[in-house]
């Protein structure tokens, strides 16, 4: 069969090529299965056939490159800083953060709780 591999990427999809050479975008999570005989079927979740020019092995690559461009983007996102609170660690209640002395009264009782009425 053999459609050219693509590189084009749309987000959440990857590109493929039908019998009639219009391409068209698809998300590579919803694949269930892909059949070759003797055109490639893409067979989604839901039940829907696809045949396309792409082989097996093309569409697999397209697959993994796919979900390759999402972990570096998910490592690039995360690195980055973003503007407004940054997070951190809160202080431990016995640490004398602002200027006054720490409680010393000892802590109440605890305070019962009633049955329950049935």
């Amino acid at each position: 069969m053999g459609g050219a591999v693509h590189d084009l990427w749309t987000g959440t999809m990857i590109i493929v090529t039908r019998l009639n050479d219009r391409q068209f975008a698809i998300n590579p999570d919803l694949i269930e299965r892909i059949h070759a005989s003797p055109d490639t079927t893409l067979v989604m979740v839901d039940g829907a056939k696809y045949i396309v020019t792409e082989s097996i092995g093309e569409i697999i690559d397209s697959i993994a490159n796919y979900r390759a461009r999402v972990i570096a983007l998910a490592h690039t996102a995360a690195s980055e800083p973003h503007p407004g609170w940054q997070l951190g660690l809160v202080p431990p209640a016995s640490d004398d953060v602002d200027g006054t002395e720490p409680d010393t009264e000892p802590p109440a009782d605890a305070v019962p709780l009633r049955p329950r009425k049935n």
